[in-house]
């Protein structure tokens, strides 16, 4: 929105569609928080407030309710007012239970689907690239989006059925929460035993079909569910891995913690086992890219020029490999440690528990073999917690001084055991996108696309993933965007979780 507000300020009129804060409207929210953030608020400042509210509608809804919980007279307004519906909503956990990545990602799509038909509207959708489940090699964007699964053996094969499979499970979903004496849409806060349920079954319904997660499967039926809508016009948009900007609003831009952030993170914390595939390369594409090919691409529907699917990969033209991503991680990380150092009694404690012969070199290991290094270093803070218990006891026998550097040991190996724990559990999620599989996105259509605007729309709406130094992305606008944008929030989120 704030690339089409800023490069087209003639755009007639946008319709926000959004969910009301706690204790404000969907409008204030959308002035407090959208207008102020980095993207937009140039945009407000140079053009103005009030002439921007004049080209921009804000209305109260959810697209898990019916109609998105638009009013009749709502819905009256809208219809033949709008032309084009882009829906980006979505719930992005990889593993979350079931029933809320069907609210969001499946009951959600059929109410934009529902909601666009309603109106007279056409369609486009964001999805993801990774609904392709496991693979190897080049995926292209001509698979058949009705019918797909992961393991489908060619173009006969019926197996899966997208409506059957909805019906299943949301019949499981049901069952659960009738056993345990709960209504589907209650408010109250749910029994830890149902989220593992729910979640699992989740898990159970991707692997079962070869999808990565329930991400991954819940997007793949929301495709499906608009390709087989009746007189839909739409599009679907893959983007894979959506990182820092490129350039718009400024280099660096991210906004939470997206999906290389924790990698960054661990990588410049020490962390020097990897779990991946060496040679696989790592489909990352700039989040103002991205923008820009929805937008490219939401011209093309609007005029009928349009295809059914779009992927945004940069591996087809311009690849990185992920040995050579961890490889600048890991010496952007020596670089911070040598000016950074550690000091002080919980400082040393970690130099001597992590300073094992050779552990200054970077390794890729397989998964098995990262889980034992972690099995071995859990035994170690295990048996250093028993020394530094024992000596404290002593200490309080004997009444000698030094139990205060003990318990900040203490401290500090109880905290290094959680975040070992917690990077456990980090990769465990990451390994169907960095070891098990290895994906190349082809990504001709939006080429094509691009190829197709004028030279002037060119310049203001760039997809040119062939263009950019992944070197200098990485150091400047990656890890340099996630320390001032994402590490920040992610410390606060760590010390409250600690």
């Amino acid at each position: 929105m704030a690339l089409l507000l800023e490069r087209y300020p003639q755009v007639r009129h946008v319709h926000i569609l959004l969910r009301p804060g706690k204790d404000c409207s969907a409008e204030e929210r959308f002035w407090s928080e959208a207008a102020a953030s980095p993207p937009l608020e140039p945009t407000v400042s140079r053009a103005g407030k009030e002439a921007l509210r004049a080209k921009i509608s804000v209305w109260d809804g959810d697209i898990a309710a019916p109609q998105c919980g638009l009013s009749r007279r709502a819905l009256e307004r809208l219809t033949g007012a709008v032309n084009l519906i882009i829906n980006c909503a979505g719930k992005v956990d990889f593993l979350p239970p079931v029933d809320e990545a069907f609210r969001s990602n499946v009951d959600g799509v059929e109410n934009v689907a529902g909601l666009a038909q309603r109106i007279g509207a056409k369609l486009l959708h964001v999805s993801t690239c990774y609904v392709c489940g496991e693979a190897d090699g080049l995926i292209e964007e001509t698979e058949p989006v009705v019918g797909f699964y992961p393991q489908r053996r060619g173009l006969d094969d019926f197996t899966f059925r997208n409506d059957e499979e909805l019906r299943h499970t949301r019949a499981l979903i049901r069952q659960i929460y009738e056993s345990a004496n709960l209504d589907e849409s209650t408010t109250r806060p749910r029994p830890r035993d149902l989220t593992q349920r729910l979640t699992a079954l989740g898990k159970q319904r991707a692997a079962g079909w070869g999808w990565a997660n329930t991400y991954t499967y819940s997007k793949s039926l929301g495709e499906q569910i608009i390709s087989s809508t009746n007189g839909l016009e739409y599009s679907i948009v893959r983007p894979p891995i959506v990182e820092s900007a490129w350039r718009f609003p400024f280099p660096g831009w991210i906004e939470g913690g997206r999906t290389a952030a924790p990698m960054v993170l661990m990588a410049l914390d020490g962390l020097k086992d990897w779990p991946v595939r060496e040679d696989a390369p790592l489909e990352v594409v700039p989040v103002d890219m991205v923008a820009a090919a929805i937008l490219i691409v939401a011209h093309l529907l609007l005029r009928g020029l349009h295809e059914p699917v779009y992927q945004l990969g940069s591996a087809d033209t311009n690849p990185i490999t992920l040995g050579s991503v961890v490889a600048l991680l890991h010496k952007e990380a020596k670089k911070r440690a040598r000016r950074n150092g550690r000091t002080g009694p919980a400082g040393i404690l970690l130099n001597r528990l992590t300073a094992r012969r050779g552990r200054s070199r970077m390794r890729f290991l397989s998964a098995e073999q990262v889980e034992e290094r972690q099995r071995k270093f859990q035994q170690t803070i295990a048996r250093t917690e028993h020394w530094v218990g024992s000596m404290k006891e002593v200490l309080r026998r004997t009444g000698l001084p030094g139990r205060q550097l003990l318990d900040n040991w203490s401290a500090e190996l109880r905290k290094m055991d959680l975040q070992a724990r917690f990077r456990q559990q980090v990769l465990d999620q990451y390994l169907p996108f960095v070891l098990y599989n290895r994906y190349i996105f082809e990504s001709e259509n939006i080429r094509a696309a691009y190829a197709s605007l004028s030279e002037p729309d060119r310049q203001l709406l760039p997809w040119t993933p062939e263009k950019i130094d992944w070197k200098d992305y990485w150091v400047n606008n990656q890890i340099g965007g996630i320390e001032k944008w994402v590490q920040p929030q992610a410390v606060r989120d760590w010390k409250f979780k600690v």
